[in-house]
């Protein structure tokens, strides 16, 4: 699955296009190297993105084209 996609899908940012948006300038990183919006995630990758002052690591658990909105965080695991 495109890395835009995921984001969206899992909710970690709400739109693909601001998903599209954090890829372009680089503030996601899958597995520490800076990924562009059609990268391919796969389970077991670390996604980290970048809000401003504050960083969010998330490790990949499940990839799912459509999920609700309640089962949105079975898709990811924090990683403090």
């Amino acid at each position: 699955m495109r890395l835009d996609k995921y984001l969206k899908v899992s909710r970690l940012i709400k739109r693909r296009t601001t998903a599209n948006e954090a890829c372009d300038a680089g503030r996601v990183t899958i597995n520490g190297k800076a990924a562009k919006a059609s990268a391919q995630v796969k389970k077991g990758d670390v996604i980290e993105i970048a809000f401003g002052n504050r960083t969010v690591k998330v490790r990949v658990q499940e990839i799912e084209e459509t999920v609700r909105k309640e089962n949105a965080e079975s898709l990811y695991e924090y990683i403090p």
